[in-house]
C-alpha cells in the first residue's frame, strides 16, 4: 500500500471518528448492527464455512494446473469444450473481477476466440468456491444453488452470443496461438487429486451443516447427530493423504496460497460486513436506511426491480465476497428474492473499473454489448427465480 493511501485512510477515519453523531439513537443503533452483524459471521461462518472453503480455493490455486485449462481456449480447439471449460474456469483459475483481468486480456490477445474468452471473463469472479460457498451458507441453498447454475449458463449463453455477433471481427483476428508452459509431473494421478479435492468438498459439507428444523425426519436428523464424528474421520483421511501423495514442499505451497487468499479476503469482508450492517442492519433489525426505501426499489418481483439491481450491481464494485453481507442486510430490509439473484449475477462479474479495463482489451462496441447481456440476463434470471422461489 503507498503512503499516499495510508494517509488517505487515516485522514478518512479521523473524519469519520469527528463528525459522524454516534450520539444520535439511529446511529448507535446502527454502530451497534454493525458489530452484532461481524459477531454474527465470526460465530457462525468462519471456522465452520470460511476456512474450509481456503483452504479447497488455496488447493485449487496450486495444484490444478492452468496451463490444463487455458490450452483449450486457442483457436483451434472444439467449441464445445472450450465453452464446457470457460463455463466452470472460474472455480480453478480466478477468485475475483481483479485477478481474473489479466487472465482474460493475456488468452484473448493470444488468439483465444471472443466467445471461450467472454464466457471465461465472466465464469471467473462470477463462480468460485468462496462466493457460491459463503452464498449457500448464509443466504439459503436455494439461492446459492442458483447462482452457481445461473452463473454457469451465463458464461455459456455471453459467449455464445458475442461470438455470433462478432463473428466477422473474430474470424480476423483469431490467426494465433496461446502460449501454453508445459505442465511438470506431479507424481500423482487425476485420480488422487481429484479424491483429494472431494475430501476437502466433503469436509466443508459436514463442517457447515445445518441444524435441520424440528419438523424433519429421517436422513437429514440421522447425519446433523453425526456431523462431527464425519467431519474428524474425513480430517484423518485427508491427513493420510497429504502425507502418502504430497511433497513438504507442496503442502507448505498449499498453505502458503490458503493464507494469501486468508490475507487478501478477511479483512475486505469483515469490513463489508461492518459496513452492510450499519447501513442495512440484520434481518429484523432496523439501521441507517430506512426499510421502506429498500422495499419502494427493490422489493417484489417486477421487471423495474429486477433491472435496477441488475444495473446497479453492474456499475458497483464488489470486493471478494462482500456482495453476501450487503445482500443479507438488503434481503432483511425488503429486498425481493428475483432482485436479489439478479445483483448476484450482475454484481460480482461486473463493476466500472472492470468495464474501463475490458474496454481497453477488446473496444468500447464489445465491451458494451457484454455488459448488456449481462445486465438483460441477470433481469430475467431475476424475474423467472422470483416466481420460482414463491
Amino acid at each position: 500500500m503507498k503512503e499516499r493511501t495510508k494517509l488517505f485512510y487515516l485522514i478518512a477515519l479521523y473524519l469519520m471518528a469527528y463528525f459522524i453523531p454516534w450520539a444520535h439513537p439511529v446511529i448507535r443503533q446502527s454502530g451497534m448492527e454493525a458489530f452484532m452483524m461481524l459477531q454474527e459471521y465470526a460465530r457462525e461462518h468462519v471456522l465452520t464455512c470460511l476456512i474450509p472453503a481456503f483452504f479447497i480455493a488455496g488447493a485449487i490455486a496450486v495444484f490444478v494446473s492452468q496451463a490444463s485449462v487455458l490450452k483449450y481456449f486457442g483457436a483451434q480447439a472444439s467449441k464445445i469444450l472450450a465453452y464446457s471449460v470457460a463455463s466452470v474456469s472460474g472455480t480453478i483459475l480466478a477468485v475475483c473481477s481483479c485477478t481474473v483481468l489479466p487472465l482474460f486480456a493475456g488468452i484473448y490477445t493470444r488468439g483465444a476466440g471472443i466467445g471461450p474468452a467472454t464466457a471465461f471473463l465472466y465464469s471467473g469472479p462470477a463462480i468460485n468456491v468462496l462466493a457460491i460457498t459463503l452464498t449457500a451458507k448464509i443466504l439459503g441453498w436455494q439461492l446459492g444453488l442458483a447462482r452457481a447454475i445461473g452463473a454457469i449458463f451465463f458464461a455459456v449463453i455471453t459467449g455464445v452470443l458475442m461470438s455470433v455477433i462478432f463473428k466477422k471481427d473474430d474470424a480476423a483476428r483469431t490467426t494465433g496461438q496461446i502460449y501454453v508452459p508445459d505442465e511438470e509431473d506431479k507424481g500423482r494421478s487425476l485420480f488422487q487429486d481429484g479424491i483429494y479435492l472431494l475430501t476437502m468438498v466433503l469436509i466443508l459439507v459436514f463442517a457447515a451443516f445445518a441444524k435441520p428444523s424440528p419438523d424433519s425426519s429421517g436422513l437429514w436428523p440421522a447425519i446433523f447427530s453425526a456431523k462431527w464424528y464425519i467431519t474428524v474421520f474425513l480430517l484423518i483421511a485427508l491427513g493420510w493423504m497429504l502425507k502418502a501423495w504430497f511433497k513438504k514442499e507442496e503442502c507448505v505451497n498449499w498453505v502458503e496460497s490458503t493464507w494469501g487468499f486468508m490475507k487478501q479476503i478477511f479483512p475486505l469482508l469483515f469490513g463489508g460486513v461492518i459496513v452492510a450492517g450499519f447501513l442495512l442492519g440484520r434481518p429484523g433489525h432496523a439501521a441507517l436506511i430506512p426499510e421502506h426505501y429498500i422495499q419502494s426499489l427493490l422489493g417484489g418481483n417486477s421487471l423495474s426491480a429486477n433491472l435496477f439491481a441488475s444495473v446497479a450491481g453492474a456499475f458497483m464494485y464488489f470486493a471478494t465476497l462482500t456482495e453476501v453481507p450487503i445482500l443479507q442486510g438488503l434481503i432483511g430490509a425488503g429486498m425481493g428474492k428475483g432482485p436479489a439473484l439478479a445483483l448476484l449475477l450482475a454484481g460480482p462479474a461486473l463493476s466500472l473499473p472492470n468495464m474501463l479495463v475490458i474496454g481497453g482489451v477488446m473496444g468500447v462496441k464489445k465491451t458494451a454489448v457484454f455488459c448488456s447481456i449481462i445486465v438483460v440476463l441477470s433481469t430475467f434470471a431475476g424475474m423467472i427465480y422470483g416466481v420460482i422461489a414463491v
